[in-house]
């Protein structure tokens, strides 16, 4: 008996040590992630936020489909996937990875995200009628989120760049930068933290109302790619005044 409850101490010893040491090091502690969709931003940024050591459940429609499955053996064991509301309702931070045009249909139809963080990597643009793109909407995306999911905090991030740069940080071949919007700290603080440790540099902003500059962000730069001129969005730090 005496020798039981040795190894039970000494193994409660070993777990606190080993928790002090996590939280020494900065490591932040995992979260749920819903990716709702699993398109082509799903599928990128799934696959990275569970090597991070988050537990990833994906919102499909259609779970039972080949390539939503296929998916779900690349994101790992830590990984399941649910009906859009259910996989939403289990998690603590919701990326809404739809297209644009249908993000806030899509949100509404989640249920009550009150307390949750809605990561919005979406854009919502329209052909202008010399070829070029511009924005759709008077405010941004991010905020008609927030309207229609108003106990929630929306933080617009990882929609300035292209997925296949999400998968692969490395391919960008140099420093990209994550801006990030948001109203609640703590919220972006966290999407942030998501962001670095894919290997990019994230950078507050400021407020949700300066979500609309980010997606003109995502409007000049497909309208660079679409002049031959495509570019990464690296914005260097200069030292805090």
């Amino acid at each position: 008996m005496r020798s039981t409850l040795r190894i039970l101490a000494d193994r409660l010893v070993t777990a606190s040590i080993l928790l002090i040491g996590l939280a020494s090091a900065g490591i932040a502690a995992a979260d749920t992630i819903a990716l709702i969709g699993t398109g082509r931003v799903a599928g990128a940024l799934g696959p990275q936020f569970a090597k991070q050591g988050h537990t990833i459940i994906y919102g499909s429609r259609e779970p039972d489909r080949a390539d939503v499955q296929e998916l779900l053996a690349r994101t790992g064991p830590n990984a399941s996937v649910a009906g859009q509301a259910q996989a939403a309702a289990a998690a603590d931070i919701v990326v809404i990875a739809v297209p644009g045009a249908v993000a806030v249909d899509v949100t509404r139809s989640l249920g009550n995200l009150a307390g949750k963080i809605i990561l919005d990597p979406t854009n919502i643009t329209a052909a202008h009628e010399d070829g070029f793109r511009m924005h759709a909407v008077e405010t941004s995306n991010a905020e008609l989120i927030q309207a229609a999911a108003p106990g929630a905090h929306v933080v617009k991030a990882f929609n300035t760049l292209n997925y296949r740069t999400m998968e692969d940080p490395s391919s960008a071949g140099g420093p990209v930068t994550i801006p990030i919007a948001g109203d609640d700290a703590d919220a972006k603080r966290r999407v942030a933290a998501l962001a670095e440790g894919m290997g990019f540099e994230a950078i507050d902003v400021g407020p949700l109302r300066f979500a609309h500059t980010l997606e003109e962000m995502l409007v000049i730069w497909v309208n660079a790619r679409q002049l031959g001129t495509p570019y990464d969005y690296h914005l260097r730090r200069q030292p805090a005044p």
